[in-house]
């Protein structure tokens, strides 16, 4: 980042530093879902890579920058280390696993049979939607506490680390327009309809980051659970559906791994390198 925009973030409210970065992750997504302008579908063996890469990213964020800054700040605040990161962790999958079961959603590559959630009569296209965008909140959700955690002051949360998270939940967020848009193309949609839902996926997170940050702002002692809570909603996300619809091809299954290997050491380096 040039010290100008470095400067132009710092200045701003930390509301508003998480606003403009998910809505870069948001513009990620969109840009995943133009490659539907240039194909009508995608190699499944670069789709399923990207989709490993994408789990990658999510692990190493999970980690470097949501439970090792909250396990960092529990230590600051005279808290037992590990209580904030497991109470916070493991509600946050909880959670995801409450709204995929109530949330009516249908992963890509799967018949209108698999989808899940309560019984609806929502169109196939709404069902592939509302898949994407019910992991989607937990990464806007991730990145708005990262900037509210900034905000508190504290020496583990800082800006490099949480421009870091945006970088790399924008990174990842390629695959996600693309596994949208692409198979609503491959099934007759038009262009410019598969482009509008594969972007419509990633909307909802500027609103979870907003209210992410909005919310360690008022509640800074509550900043630890919060950036575990994000961590676990996260690894839900990556375990439930990621990883396994990456791998839904068996003889791609050693080249995921280590796309997914890639994005983790990705993400890793970001935050390091920014953090």
């Amino acid at each position: 980042m040039e010290s100008g925009a470095a400067a132009y973030l710092v200045n701003l409210h930390p509301v508003l530093q998480a606003l403009l970065a998910t809505c870069f992750t948001w513009f990620m997504t969109a840009a995943g879902a133009a490659f539907v302008f240039t194909a009508r579908e995608i190699n499944k063996k670069i789709l399923d890579g990207m989709l490993g890469f994408a789990a990658g990213v999510m692990i190493a964020a999970s980690f470097w920058s949501l439970l090792a800054p909250a396990i960092e700040m529990a230590e600051g605040m005279g808290i037992i280390t590990w209580i904030p990161a497991v109470i916070g962790f493991l509600p946050g999958g909880i959670f995801m696993r409450l709204v995929d079961r109530l949330l009516p959603h249908l992963h890509p590559r799967l018949s209108d049979d698999k989808a899940e959630g309560v019984s609806s009569s929502w169109r196939r296209t709404t069902l592939l939607v509302s898949a994407v965008t019910l992991h989607n909140f937990p990464e806007g959700l991730a990145v708005g506490v990262a900037f509210g955690a900034v905000a508190a002051g504290l020496p583990s949360a800082t800006l490099g680390g949480a421009v870091a998270l945006a970088i790399g939940i924008g990174i990842q967020n390629l695959p996600e327009g693309t596994a949208i848009s692409m198979p609503l193309r491959r099934e007759g949609v038009g262009r410019g309809k598969s482009f509008f839902y594969g972007q419509a996926s990633g909307f909802v997170e500027p609103v979870a980051g907003v209210l992410g940050a909005a919310f360690v702002l008022s509640m800074q002692q509550l900043l630890p659970y919060a950036l575990s809570f994000a961590a676990g909603a996260m690894i839900f996300v990556v375990v439930e559906e990621l990883i396994p619809e990456s791998q839904r091809t068996e003889k791609h299954i050693d080249f995921v791994t280590l796309s997914t290997m890639v994005g983790f050491a990705v993400m890793m380096l970001l935050d390091v390198s920014l953090g």
